[in-house]
């Protein structure tokens, strides 16, 4: 029977209905992923060094960045170089601070006050660290580097196959569209380890306790400044806790008039957050070695609630003052910012910025302190030739330490601290070597009676090794983590230095290409193979302090290095060599053949030839 006219109507309808439910399904389908070798996830030294690895092994790269700056806490105020031994650290670290002196020479010359003060490329203005940055990215053609586009940290923001980790999504912040990129490897570089959360990674936020590992230091602890390293206060408990290092902004001040920017009042000032300082001012009480009030220490305006350090055109890198009670850190409510999303964290980096500039306000304005303090501090003000499309004002907050992603290898105080041999433990499978104190900000604000605020300390160790497996995360495949790198708070409060992360985050662009050539998952990866790619591109895996790369036989003595074979810190190629280390070296290297040589006349270096010299 022919179909009535409604019928006919009725069919026509359920076919347009369902012409555009299927098209509704397809508009709100993410888009095809685009594909790279290398998917690197933060703008950060970390991975943008990656991304330049990548870039110059041949290999196609994604550096995605959130914000419309790349350059992570160097472009934000972090002008000082944070390393206790300069050539600790190599490779495209060593290449950035070359790039950096090389720009004043050129820029002011030779003999100019610029190229003193920046004390040999080590410290820079953030605008010409932003400035590195963007040329080492623009020189890669292999490198695509896309701003505004922002990764949250939910698990439907990423593809996996089993542990594999394939394809992310991110946001266009520019237009709030979705865009899917796929990759062969990706890497999170990261402050908070947002991707490798979001693909299932362990991970912690914790302060461990003292009994967990007995690092020094570790646990809910009252620092005196500047005394013994096991010189701590009354409260000094040892217990973990869930609490994490306060953050700040690392500011650029000038007293430069012609550059000077004032501080103005900030909306919402609440002076009774500083008051505690006007009795700090007129007492002269700071974080004292005996831990009592007072001290020889006089005031020194602005000094009093930022340590700077001078930086090339008059400007300064200031950061908290760890001899203040109260200064620009704001402990305790960050404590969320690790696992938070970025509308939580825009409003802590909004509430930072007011309470830091009012801080500066309170410093330079309140009639309850000294006049002669006042005037001191009004000498100071933000740079003009600074971060001019944020009021003068750093871009990023100071996030020391965000989440710690549980890696092949948990990295410990122990680590970074020299064995009864004078050096830290040797890892055969490290990825480049660092030096930095064990160095943590506080956990806790003022409390009455400490000798310091909880968690505030710093602990001497020597240049040290970082293990491959410290940026391989547990569980997920195909990932790299050298940022949020795996290790207790203590054992982090060292490698988070931005020297270090560079060097980890040029491993990791290395380790994600030679994956990519071999087959296999980053951590099956042959290190040697990995080792002697970073070697070819100067980095330092064993520190030697009269060995450099470039040098003859640099190579050559870094595996020996590697193998256990030195525990003094000098390599001496050119010396003859002793009985009692022949013998040693032989007896670790397990020659085929025996070696030539005579006593008090073969040098170290051809002895190493014969022992280690590959074919």
């Amino acid at each position: 029977m022919p179909a009535t006219p409604n019928a006919a109507v009725r069919l026509v309808r359920r076919a347009v209905l369902l012409l555009l439910t299927l098209a509704a399904a397809l508009s709100a389908a993410p888009p095809p992923a685009k594909e790279y070798d290398v998917v690197i996830v933060g703008g950060t030294p970390g991975g943008i060094m990656a991304a330049v690895t990548a870039g110059r092994m041949g290999h196609t790269a994604l550096l995605l960045e959130r914000t419309r700056h790349v350059g992570g806490l160097p472009a934000n105020g972090l002008g000082a170089t944070d390393i206790a031994t300069r050539g600790a650290t190599g490779g495209l670290f060593l290449e950035f601070v070359t790039r950096v002196r090389k720009h004043y020479v050129d820029t002011y010359g030779s003999d100019s006050q610029q190229v003193k003060d920046c004390s040999d490329g080590y410290h820079f203005e953030p605008s010409v660290a932003e400035k590195i940055f963007e040329t080492m990215l623009a020189e890669q053609p292999k490198v695509t580097v896309l701003k505004r586009r922002q990764f949250d940290a939910a698990g439907d923001n990423v593809s996996l196959d089993g542990s594999a980790l394939k394809a992310i999504r991110v946001t266009n912040l520019d237009d709030n569209s979705v865009e899917s990129y796929a990759a062969r490897c990706f890497i999170d570089a990261t402050y908070e380890g947002d991707l490798a959360a979001a693909a299932g990674a362990p991970y912690r936020t914790r302060r461990e306790s003292k009994r967990e590992y007995n690092e020094p230091l570790a646990g809910r602890v009252y620092k005196k400044w500047g005394s013994r390293p096991d010189d701590v206060g009354e409260g000094s408990t040892g217990e973990g806790d869930d609490t994490i290092q306060a953050y700040n902004y690392r500011l650029c001040l000038t007293r430069d008039p012609a550059q000077r920017v004032a501080i103005e009042k900030p909306a919402g000032y609440n002076r009774d957050e500083y008051a505690s300082l006007v009795e700090d001012v007129k007492l002269d009480r700071w974080t004292t070695r005996t831990g009592k009030p007072g001290g020889e220490k006089s005031t020194d305006g602005v000094g009093r609630i930022v340590n700077m350090v001078i930086l090339p055109n008059g400007k300064t890198d200031a950061n908290n003052q760890h001899a203040s009670f109260l200064s620009t850190d704001l402990p305790e409510e960050n404590y969320r910012w690790p696992t938070a999303d970025w509308a939580w964290r825009d409003r802590y980096a909004k509430r930072l910025r007011a309470y830091t500039l009012g801080l500066l306000w309170f410093v330079q304005n309140d009639p309850a302190l000294p006049e002669d303090f006042r005037a001191r501090c009004r000498e100071w003000g933000l740079s003009k030739t600074e971060y001019a499309d944020n009021g003068h004002f750093p871009r990023q907050v100071y996030v020391r330490e965000g989440r710690r992603i549980e890696g092949e290898h948990l990295f410990t105080a122990h680590d970074a601290l020299p064995t009864k041999d004078g050096r830290p433990p040797i890892y055969r499978d490290s990825v480049t070597a660092s030096h930095y104190a064990l160095d943590s900000h506080a956990h806790h604000k003022r409390e009455p009676g400490r000798v310091h605020l909880d968690g505030f300390l710093s602990h001497p160790t020597r240049p040290y090794t970082v293990p491959y497996g410290a940026i391989v995360p547990k569980k997920v495949d195909n990932l790299l983590t050298p940022v949020p790198v795996s290790g207790t708070h203590i054992g982090f409060s060292t490698l988070r230095m931005e020297p270090c992360w560079m060097a980890l985050g040029q491993a990791a662009g290395a380790a994600a290409c030679l994956s990519i050539r071999n087959g296999v998952a980053p951590r099956r990866l042959n290190v040697e193979a990995l080792q002697d790619a970073l070697l070819d591109q100067g980095a330092i895996l064993f520190y030697y302090s009269d060995l450099k790369p470039g040098m003859k036989d640099y190579k050559l003595f870094q595996r020996a290095g590697l193998r256990g074979m030195f525990t003094d810190w000098r390599a001496l190629p050119n010396e003859a060599v002793s009985h009692r280390v022949a013998e040693k070296w032989i007896e670790i290297a397990k020659p085929a053949t025996p070696p030539a040589w005579t006593p008090g006349t073969t040098t170290r270096a051809e002895l190493l030839r014969q022992l280690l010299a590959k074919p």
